[in-house]
């Protein structure tokens, strides 16, 4: 039986340390985060097909702590076109004679 895939990579970071550390981080990390035990375990436990997620700027304070670059917590790579590109895209709907927005 399979685990189904985290949002984060909360665990895998803490799996990696050993037991002493694993128990210090646990007790510690709720408190640097100004969260509960029990949020920050929920934190832990966030299921990547959820519509629960961490608030930013905990998620920024993860990545510091956890000595990640910026993006680095989630489990997943996210992609969007750039906006300019939406904008190419754009201009040529409403030269297509799309509607134009209001």
């Amino acid at each position: 039986m399979t685990e189904d895939p985290k949002k984060y990579k909360i665990n895998d970071y803490l799996n990696q340390l050993n037991v002493r550390e694993y128990r210090m981080a646990v007790q510690i990390i709720p408190k640097i985060l100004g969260v509960s035990l029990n949020t920050f375990h929920n934190y832990r436990n966030i299921l990547w097909n959820s519509t629960q997620d961490i608030p930013y700027e905990k998620v920024v304070m993860f990545e510091q702590l956890f000595d990640m670059r910026s993006g680095e917590l989630i489990n997943n790579s996210i992609s969007v076109k750039k906006l300019k590109d939406l904008f190419q895209s754009g201009t040529q709907l409403l030269e297509e004679g799309e509607e134009r927005p209001r």
